[in-house]
């Protein structure tokens, strides 16, 4: 049984879309009167981005970062039928069912490098979690952080994991490392990496990548077009994670070298 609690909420109002995100994620109310930003499976990258965000998250979450909380989110088909713009009537179309939110922050302001304040040993772990996750989008163009009464937070993980676009030679990703991680936007003040690198095997046993794959909705997992069944994608989540996990020396002295 997984210790991690994910809540389920419905959507009750879509308040307006965020059109600098590629997927056109949106700020939406919930029935716990909440507002959060939503990130819909109809999106350009599906449900795919979704688990990504889902194991990205949660994976930061694990290893002491901060992450808005991530919640499973029911979408109706009411809302496409009142939507007048018909690229978002047909995402909400697209999106009914199960999404996932982010609690919105608000207030926030985007990260920025040459302003914005971060600490070695926390820019060590962001550095690390994205080497490990393989995630691509966390450069100078596009920082996908947010600082939020003067804390760093995490709040885009889709484009992670891209392994799991091509099923078919999945494995192959098992033993490379991360070459990205030269154009990561905290690379110069990742200053930590040996002291980051421990505490990131002491919270990351593969017990706790097992919970956070168990946690992935059956739903998700389904696709007609694909012959894995969705028991032997977790399978593969798992065996990806824990091959990177044993990695992780090697990924931090290519972060290191990068410096």
């Amino acid at each position: 049984m997984s210790k991690i609690d994910i809540r389920t909420v419905n959507v009750i109002r879509y308040i307006q879309p965020l059109r600098e995100g590629g997927s056109l994620p949106a700020i939406v109310k919930a029935d716990d009167s909440f507002p959060y930003v939503i990130k819909f499976r109809g999106a350009g990258q599906g449900k795919k981005a979704l688990i990504a965000e889902l194991i990205g998250g949660e994976l930061a979450r694990a290893i002491g970062l901060k992450v808005p909380e991530l919640v499973f989110m029911h979408l109706d088909d009411s809302f496409s039928k009142t939507e007048p713009d018909e690229e978002i009537q047909d995402l909400l179309k697209f999106s009914v069912g199960l999404n996932l939110g982010l609690h919105f922050l608000s207030g926030a302001i985007t990260f920025d490098p040459l302003v914005s304040e971060v600490d070695g040993l926390t820019a060590s772990k962001v550095v690390l979690l994205d080497s490990l996750i393989t995630n691509i989008d966390r450069t100078v163009k596009n920082t996908n952080m947010l600082m939020w009464r003067n804390e760093l937070w995490l709040i885009d993980h889709g484009a992670s994991l891209y392994f799991h676009h091509n099923w078919s030679n999945w494995e192959s990703h098992l033993t490379r490392t991360f070459p990205n991680v030269k154009d990561h936007v905290l690379l110069k003040k990742a200053d930590s990496l040996q002291e980051a690198k421990k505490e990131i095997q002491a919270a990351v046993t593969e017990d706790k990548i097992r919970e956070i794959i168990s946690i992935i909705p059956e739903e998700w997992l389904e696709d007609k077009s694909q012959e894995l069944q969705p028991d032997e994608k977790r399978a593969a989540y798992i065996e990806f994670l824990v091959a990177k996990m044993s990695n992780i020396e090697k990924l931090a002295k290519e972060a290191s070298d990068a410096r």
